[in-house]
């Protein structure tokens, strides 16, 4: 049987000292909590919030993130495709999710707004209407995505070949326009 806890609020907690417990967490809050290089994995999270969080290189295996929505995480490093892509839901604001990998997850309407997204691999990645506003996509990697209708609003260092990616009707600032030509060696005059 699977330990439950719903509603409960972890404050400055070290997981890197402590492992979480296993079981289903339901409307938890964890902020300012340590999991740097732990484990999280075969956990199921639902409607929970990190602030604050560092989760820097922490094992996600099997883990369940549904409605789970991330404040200020450094999560430097972090490989989502592990995780259990059943009910996957997942929402990051100003975090820092350098050297990530989402590679071949279903995300759709996911928001990215106000991150560092260098280096993260998002092939194979379904990303249909997300919202990836303000964010710096410096060396990100995007082969074969889905990026249909999604929103790139004052993001930075924007790189995606249209050849390689799905992305009809998606939202770009004129300033993107050199990132979408670059193959084509193409000079864009302001």
């Amino acid at each position: 049987m699977n330990n439950f806890f719903c509603d409960i609020t972890y404050n400055g907690d070290d997981f890197k000292t402590y492992k979480l417990p296993k079981g289903d967490y339901e409307n938890c809050t964890f902020a300012n909590c340590n999991f740097k290089e732990g484990f999280i994995d075969n956990i199921n999270f639902i409607e929970c919030t990190f602030q604050e969080c560092d989760l820097t290189n922490v094992n996600c295996t099997a883990t369940i993130f549904n409605q789970v929505t991330f404040i200020g995480c450094k999560m430097i490093g972090i490989d989502f495709s592990p995780c259990n892509p059943m009910f996957l839901n997942l929402g990051f604001t100003n975090c820092n999710l350098t050297l990530a990998n989402f590679n071949a997850l279903e995300l759709p309407k996911t928001n990215f707004k106000d991150c560092t997204l260098d280096q993260v691999d998002f092939s194979e990645t379904q990303l249909k209407g997300s919202n990836i506003e303000n964010c710096q996509l410096k060396n990100t990697v995007f082969y074969n995505t889905k990026l249909d209708s999604c929103n790139f609003n004052n993001s930075t260092y924007l790189l995606i070949d249209p050849d390689q990616n799905s992305i009809k009707k998606t939202k770009f600032n004129i300033d993107q326009l050199p990132g979408l030509l670059k193959k084509h060696d193409i000079v864009v005059a302001y």
